[in-house]
């Protein structure tokens, strides 16, 4: 028995290990099971996951077409902000996309081209249809906006693809659109400031900031646009400077554009008037006569001048004075008061051909300049003669443009010294002053340019604002055209202000103006007197009375209102 039971026992205990091993095999094997259930759960969550989140990036993106969204967050400007003086945006890149076709993702032409049809109903679907025909990649619309390309790609047709891109925008349209210039459809300038600093708005990462004033160049566009109607001009033109460092505060040519069209313009009366026009101007000039005799010494401003003839001739030609009123006997600051053609001729004769010649060049009227765009005009050469000189000296039969002429009065009110007019602010500039006239012109001119405003005398009482002290020069010119005076005329008044000490100077020129018989004028001098019509078509009754409307919008902005103009320029007497 104890055999058996042990046989018993033993056959138990093997039955029992042999039990033990079965389950612990089972076990191994249920353990494997579930490793490989897990693993195969872990990589399908892992798919799962990896597909979400993909799915949610995607969900993020900007369907851009075969441009992935990363590529174009990578937005880099192509070109740099152009500003005004005060941070004012004038130029701006933005984002733009460019809607083109591959005719060989599209499944049905036709049903395509019905849907681009309800979108846009104007576009050339027939040149559509055949550019698709043709099965090559082409541009359906160009610098599209996003709202543009979401209608576009919202039709969820694969052969839309959507190019990012850039364009360049200026908010303020035509405010500074002969300034500025324009660029191409590659983002290169060719015109203005955009072609000048092409380059330097490529590679500079800060915008380049100009010395305009926003401000002042809408009011001052404002009042040309304004006058340009009353007196019926085919053209106008303005230059705000100042006269100690050349920076131009405002420039307007009229007609001008809107730079955002970017259309091709061939009119020649769209020409940048400021600096491309190139004009007889006519009686501004007279004031560069008297300050060149004063500068080499040959007359004094009480110098006399008797017995002046009303018409004298040369080379058979005759020249006479404007108005017949003009007294005989004048002084030389008369002459310029009362804007004498005969009285000039014999100041200009004291100096000489050769005298008069290098003085003009040496304030920078006679021969082309440097400036900080390329649309510059050159005064037209002559051979200086004797007649030459005479018509010279009063404004006729010599040219120049409007920059250089505001240049070169600018030297002569600011106590002689040279200045290079600039669009562009400078950092580092050599702020040493170089004198080119004897500062003695300065002081005798300056006082004779504002009695041409404030006395009774002058040719500019339109523009004696109170408060302002405005000095001045009108030029009234015959247009040359294709050689030939002609009845038209050219305009021009050259203010500067306050002249107890110069700070600006304001130009604003008219092209072929007419009378306004219905135009009523106000004048300033206190009494109420108003007067309606324009009398003569001169400088004095047009370019003028803009002037004075000028000022008396911009004053407040210059700072040298009336208030400042008490506190800062008047001399106190002394008790």
């Amino acid at each position: 028995m104890i055999k058996n039971n042990n046989k018993r026992i033993k056959k138990s205990f093997y039955f029992e290990e042999y039990q033990q091993f079965s389950q612990n095999n089972v076990d191994d094997k249920y353990s494997v099971s579930h490793d490989r259930v897990y693993l195969l759960f872990f990589i399908f969550f892992s798919l799962i996951f990896i597909f979400a989140i993909k799915m949610i990036s995607i969900s993020l993106q900007e369907p851009i077409g075969k441009y992935s969204a990363q590529q174009y967050s990578n937005f880099k400007l192509l070109r740099n902000d152009i500003t005004d003086r005060n941070g004012v945006l004038i130029a701006r890149n933005i984002k733009v996309f460019h809607a083109a076709i591959k005719p060989g993702l599209i499944n049905d032409k036709k049903k395509f081209i019905l849907k681009l049809k309800l979108l846009y109903p104007d576009l050339d679907f027939t040149g559509i249809e055949k550019k698709i025909s043709k099965k090559k990649y082409f541009y359906l619309k160009q610098n599209i906006t996003e709202d543009e390309r979401l209608k576009l790609w919202s039709l969820g047709e694969k052969g839309l693809l959507f190019e990012p891109a850039q364009t360049r925008v200026y908010p303020h349209k035509n405010l500074f659109s002969h300034v500025v210039g324009q660029i191409n459809i590659d983002n290169y300038g060719i015109s203005g400031l955009e072609k000048s600093y092409d380059e330097h708005l490529k590679i500079n990462e800060k915008p380049l900031v100009t010395t305009l004033d926003s401000n002042l160049q809408f009011l001052i566009r404002e009042e040309l646009i304004k006058f340009q109607q009353v007196f019926e001009s085919i053209g106008s033109a303005s230059i705000l400077m100042d006269v100690n460092n050349g920076e131009v505060l405002s420039m307007v040519s009229l007609p001008d554009f809107d730079l955002n069209k970017r259309e091709k313009i061939e009119d020649v009366n769209y020409i940048n008037r400021t600096t491309k026009g190139v004009y007889e101007l006519g009686s501004v000039f007279k004031t560069f006569t008297l300050a060149s005799a004063l500068n080499e010494n040959l007359v004094e401003t009480n110098t006399e001048f008797k017995k002046l003839p009303k018409k004298i001739t040369c080379a058979g030609r005759s020249i006479g004075e404007y108005d017949d009123k003009i007294p005989s006997n004048l002084t030389a600051e008369q002459i310029l008061i009362r804007s004498g053609n005969i009285g000039s001729v014999r100041i200009g004769q004291k100096i000489g051909g050769e005298g008069m010649k290098n003085f003009l060049q040496n304030i920078g009227v006679l021969n082309k300049i440097e400036f900080d765009i390329e649309e510059i005009g050159e005064p037209i050469p002559f051979r200086w003669g004797k007649c030459k000189l005479a018509t010279a000296s009063f404004g006729h039969g010599i040219t120049t443009t409007l920059i250089q002429l505001v240049k070169g009065y600018s030297i002569i009110s600011n106590g002689g010294f040279d200045i290079k007019p600039k669009l562009v602010k400078r950092k580092f500039e050599e702020n040493k002053k170089k004198r080119i006239l004897s500062q003695a012109v300065s002081q005798e001119i300056n006082p004779i340019l504002r009695k041409i405003v404030s006395t009774k005398e002058g040719t500019a009482n339109f523009a004696n604002i109170e408060g302002y002290d405005v000095g001045g020069k009108t030029g009234t010119a015959q247009k040359s055209i294709n050689g030939v005076y002609s009845n038209n005329k050219i305009n021009t008044f050259v203010a500067v202000f306050p002249m107890t000490k110069p700070k600006y100077i304001l130009l604003v020129l008219l092209d072929e103006p007419k009378p306004n018989k219905d135009y009523i004028y106000h004048y300033r001098d206190g009494s109420g007197w108003k007067f309606k019509g324009t009398p003569y078509n001169t400088a004095g009754w047009t370019s003028v009375e803009i002037a004075g409307k000028i000022i008396e919008k911009i004053g407040p902005i210059l700072a040298i209102n009336k208030i400042d103009f008490d506190d800062n320029y008047v001399v106190k007497k002394s008790n």
